[in-house]
């Protein structure tokens, strides 16, 4: 197949060009695209050396699958005209999440929604891909009927810019000096602060409500009473969530470590003994996400509680992707799309 990644030189698109080699993607070839200041940068891949395009202004990118990594006014504006050169477009911004015509996949959950694109598929968020790696599997077991979240997000989920902005502060501030944000609204070495997303009227912050209406529909659970408050924390890469579940059914711990150790794309690290349970470092460049912690929510009878950290740029971006682009290559659907 004839891949495109448009926003190649960004974190995620860097790690799809790293993910399409690690997998052995069947590709025919792979075209870069980025910024008109990014263009004419060159990158490794497969021992050849790929050089970085300008967009071209008729849409045509001459590919049969594109990996949109460039952010949501790129993707609003240039999607569909991809699509319509016959592209099947795996969008990874949230310009097309709640559209209806559009599937939101996690491979691991509702694999089934990637047949039923028109042309775009969309990423979810990484927060939503993390959590739904550990809630899926048990509201299939229990029926999932509310959940309150608090994630610590790591800085990578801003990009290089985030990254070194996070290293830059930390050298100034053990220097003595003043940290000067400029990536983040806030210092962030040595500090936190609420999501660095704009707040709605209703007082949650877009990432909380991407975190809820994601949920729902991969789910196809509109009634799910989700609540989420997002938090950004000094850690370079790998989100965690803590997590507060109900079901419709009384759960036992023994019953739902069984259900999440069976589970597709998660690994239990539980050791009480230890006190050894999910952390950044450890979930960093794993496919994997980390589920610990697992107890009996002492503030809901029947209710369970659980730790989970994922790495955002992989699992929570760049192989979610990478997985759905595999379901398509295996389908005689997109063959007859590529025809046409």
């Amino acid at each position: 197949m004839r891949v495109a990644i448009v926003g190649s030189t960004g974190a995620v698109g860097q790690e799809l060009l790293e993910l399409l080699a690690e997998r052995s993607f069947p590709l025919t070839s792979v075209r870069l695209f980025a910024s008109a200041r990014s263009a004419g940068q060159e990158r490794r891949f497969a021992g050849e050396t790929l050089r970085v395009e300008r967009l071209p202004e008729d849409g045509d990118l001459g590919v049969d699958i594109v990996f949109s990594s460039a952010g949501s006014s790129v993707s609003r504006a240039c999607a569909w005209r991809w699509a319509e050169h016959g592209a099947v477009v795996i969008d990874n911004t949230s310009a097309w999440r709640l559209d209806p015509r559009v599937p939101l996949v996690v491979p691991e959950v509702n694999p089934g929604a990637v047949h039923e694109h028109q042309g775009v598929i969309a990423n979810p968020n990484c927060s939503t891909i993390i959590a739904l790696l550990a809630l899926a599997p048990l509201h299939a077991a229990f029926g999932l009927r509310r959940a309150t979240l608090a994630t610590y997000q790591a800085v990578s989920g801003a990009g290089q810019a985030g990254i070194a902005e996070l290293t830059e502060q930390t050298r100034v501030v053990l220097d003595g000096g003043r940290a000067r944000p400029n990536v983040f609204s806030h210092q962030i070495a040595f500090n936190l602060f609420s999501h660095d997303s704009a707040v709605g009227p209703d007082g949650y912050n877009h990432e909380e409500t991407k975190l809820l209406l994601e949920s729902r529909k991969i789910l196809a659970a509109p009634d799910l009473l989700l609540s989420a408050t997002c938090v950004r924390v000094p850690v370079l890469r790998a989100h965690a969530e803590a997590i507060h579940a109900e079901f419709a059914r009384r759960v036992v711990e023994t019953e739902a470590r069984t259900v999440l150790a069976g589970a597709r794309g998660v690994r239990l690290v539980d050791d009480r003994e230890s006190n050894t349970f999910p952390m950044p470092l450890e979930a960093t460049g794993r496919d994997e996400v980390l589920v610990g912690r697992v107890r009996a929510d002492a503030s809901s009878p029947g209710g369970l509680a659980l730790f989970v950290v994922g790495d955002q740029i992989r699992k929570g971006a760049a192989l979610n992707a990478v997985q759905i682009a595999e379901i398509l290559g295996g389908t005689s659907g997109l063959g007859a799309r590529l025809k046409g």
